[in-house]
Parts: structure tokens; sequence; C-alpha cells
């Protein structure tokens, strides 16, 4: 069921978003060469403890994990494109970490990810693949306008995907956000303009496209969550949470 937010209840959403982005920036500022990825969980977890919020996460276990997830924040390192579930893992220069995090503040749910190369400058592919993961995601939000259709939003992200030369894997996509980490409804991350349900003022969706620079087939690893591109090649992730409203969309989750 699609639930529409009351201008009063999107505002009582703002401090998870804040929250969720100030996460963001205080685990990408730790993830250097020789952190563990299990320190930037532990980083996570400490900050959900002394702001008193909630982590989406830690019991989470949907049909596709194999048990609860475990930990507080996904990192994905190199070919690991979404869900990668935090292990002993000393991140090494070069290395392109993926950081998805949700968090409830006072009951209300946000979600975001970031994409980055640890310690160095990224590569022609590396910045190619990042960059077009953040231009997909920036149209997706500015499609997300009132009277609009969600076709929109997949639309605008797919066309960024596909004309920088990218496939698009359909299997996860953004979603509904608002007292759970995901609701009604799905956002595929390619459709067609003009298709699907109303963009009515109220509704709450993280738009999350990611991407693989060789192919567009996941396999999962050995943990039973992390989704990796059956090729090798890398990947990346780019994820805010938006508000559709009267005036246009809100970035609930914007950084910096």
């Amino acid at each position: 069921m699609i639930e529409l937010r009351t201008p009063d209840e999107i505002d009582r959403m703002r401090p998870a978003g804040a929250f969720v982005a100030s996460v963001l920036e205080a685990t990408r500022a730790a993830a250097a060469p020789g952190v563990d990825l299990l320190d930037l969980d532990a980083l996570a977890h400490d900050m959900i403890r002394e702001r008193g919020a909630e982590s989406s996460y830690l019991d989470y276990h949907p049909s596709f994990g194999a048990s609860p997830f475990g930990k507080v924040i996904c990192t994905s390192v190199n070919d690991a494109a979404l869900h990668g579930l935090p292990h002993r893992y000393r991140l090494r220069e070069g290395d392109l970490l993926s950081l998805d995090f949700a968090c409830a503040v006072d009951g209300w749910v946000a979600d975001s990810a970031v994409s980055f190369v640890v310690g160095a400058e990224p590569t022609p592919d590396d910045r190619r693949l990042i960059e077009t993961c953040e231009r997909a995601l920036e149209a997706g939000i500015a499609a997300a306008q009132p009277g609009g259709k969600l076709g929109d939003v997949s639309a605008a992200i797919g066309d960024v995907a596909r004309g920088a030369g990218f496939s698009v894997n359909l299997q996860f996509g953004g979603h509904g956000v608002g007292t759970t980490m995901h609701g009604d409804p799905h956002v595929p991350n390619d459709g067609r303009a003009g298709r699907g349900w109303p963009l009515r003022p109220g509704l709450v969706i993280a738009i999350e496209p990611w991407l693989m620079l060789g192919t567009d087939e996941i396999v999962t690893d050995a943990d039973g969550w992390t989704l990796r591109s059956a090729d090798g090649s890398r990947a990346a992730h780019a994820e805010h949470t938006v508000a559709v409203t009267a005036d246009g969309p809100l970035v609930l989750t914007a950084r910096g």
C-alpha cells in the first residue's frame, strides 16, 4: 500500500534524513587505506547509539537475505554492487567503496548511499561509473514532480545510464520510505515516462541508481547478502530519500 505523508509528517522525517547524511559523511571521511570495514560499521553503530536512533539493518531479514543482516551499514567494495555485508577487510588505496545506510529517528526512516574511491584519484572508468550514477540520481530526483508519474523517475534514471553506455539491472531499485525502510512503491531504475503510479504530494521514495561497468547480471556472495557483478567488474551506487511536495522534490538526505 502506498502511503502519502502530510507536510507535518515530512517535516518530522527531516531529522532522520539529516542524521543519515551525517553518518555517511563521517564514515566516508573515515574510509582510508588500512581502515577495516568492521571499523566503519562500529563508527556508524556508535553514532546510532549516541543519537538514540534505531538501525534499519541490524535485524533486517527479507526473503532474499540468508539471515538477519546483523550490521548497521552496507559496505560494498569494488565488484560488490549492493548489500555489502561488513566483514574483516582492510581498505586499500584505489578501492571503490559504496556505503549505504538507513536509520530511524523518532520512528521515521531515511535511506541514502554514496560511492567513492578510497585514498586515490578515480580511474577514468571509475569516474565515469560514479558520475553516471550521480547524474542518474539527479535526473530521477528532478523528475519526481507532482502531477507526474513514477515512470518519469524511472525513465530519467534509465536515460542517463543507457546514454552513458551502461545496461540497467531491474532486480533491485528504489522504494517507498516512511515508518519502515522498504515500502511501496517499487522504483525501477528504467522505465517508460508517463506510466505508473501518480506522483502526488506526500509520496516519499528512495531513489537509487546502481550500475556495473561490464554487465547487468549479479551473483550472491557466500555471505548470503553481498551482491556482486557476475563478471567481476566494479560497481557504484547513489541514493537519496526524496519527498514529492507541491513545490517539487525535496531531498531529505542531502549531504554537505
